[in-house]
């Protein structure tokens, strides 16, 4: 049998609000209205859900069993709804985005945010080379996820991380031998961190491998040609971290914000920023499922 949503609907407000005449002000009708949506209900389904005094009204065994199950109904109904609802949100979304942000969850909360906002158009820049925060200041894009020292984060943090010296399991180096390196060309943090790093030191080293890309730079790494500086969470299998080895000096903690323009607070970028701002937490939750 098809149960009409709007009689579950008055079946539950009746048992939450406890009487007719609360649950029709609820529902914004009047109590002769859902006495009647209650009756048909009773009708279809065959038992008495509700027994009924002059001061107040209490579910039957059966009330209380079909009680669940309209309320399940009702739940997936309203989820169905929400998912497939035209979003009012309109307009354009200018992001940027760091290379080693993107992982698994980024393509996917992009097309959802897509399908869910179609009146949206994204327009994403994902690149370790270009000045994200430069562009945000001069308005090129709405936000963006930087890349930043602790001390000079701005914005939202959205979570730390940990520059490591980083080459392939299999990389040596003779003694006495310039050590080689790849990065990405500037403005790029990695770079920046590792090249003010060795300039402390009396280490003998050389750019062998530069490309704008961290695939490439991952490339390079893993084949054995150069080392390079990434955040412990960019490593992959086939890389070891080298920190203390060559003489290499320790590295600085670093941290991902969300930073915004001066004209990029709108309802569509506002909506867009919550998603990024929730994005590590879903990550680290899926994390926790899958080891559970």
């Amino acid at each position: 049998m098809d149960f009409d949503p709007t009689l579950l609907r008055a079946f539950v407000a009746v048992k939450e609000a406890g009487s007719f005449t609360r649950a029709a002000r609820r529902l914004n009708l009047t109590q002769s209205a859902v006495s009647h949506q209650i009756r048909r209900l009773e009708e279809q389904v065959g038992r008495s859900l509700l027994y009924r005094t002059t001061r107040s009204v209490r579910l039957t065994e059966d009330g209380d069993d079909f009680l669940r199950y309209a309320c399940q109904i009702l739940h997936s109904l309203d989820a169905l709804t929400r998912r497939f609802q035209a979003s009012p949100v309109s307009g354009i979304v200018r992001f940027g985005v760091p290379e080693n942000f993107i992982g698994d969850r980024l393509p996917t909360l992009l097309c959802q945010f897509a399908r869910t906002n179609p009146e949206v158009q994204l327009d994403v820049n994902v690149s370790m080379s270009l000045d994200l925060h430069a562009m945000v200041r001069a308005s090129e894009l709405d936000l963006a996820v930087v890349l930043t020292l602790p001390e000079a984060a701005t914005g939202k943090v959205l979570k730390q991380t940990q520059f490591v010296w980083v080459a392939a399991e299999t990389f040596k180096v003779p003694p006495g031998t310039s050590l080689p390196f790849a990065f990405i060309p500037a403005p790029c943090l990695n770079r920046k961190v590792g090249v003010e790093a060795l300039d402390r030191t009396s280490i003998d080293w050389h750019v062998v491998f530069t490309s704008a890309s961290m695939q490439g730079i991952r490339a390079a790494v893993l084949s054995g040609l150069a080392m390079t500086v990434m955040t412990r969470d960019d490593l992959e299998p086939g890389m070891k971290i080298l920190d203390g080895q060559y003489g290499l000096p320790p590295l600085p903690t670093a941290v991902f914000s969300l930073i915004w323009s001066e004209e990029g607070q709108t309802p569509a970028t506002r909506e867009f920023g919550q998603l990024v701002v929730d994005m590590p937490e879903q990550a680290a939750a899926a994390k926790l499922v899958r080891i559970g």
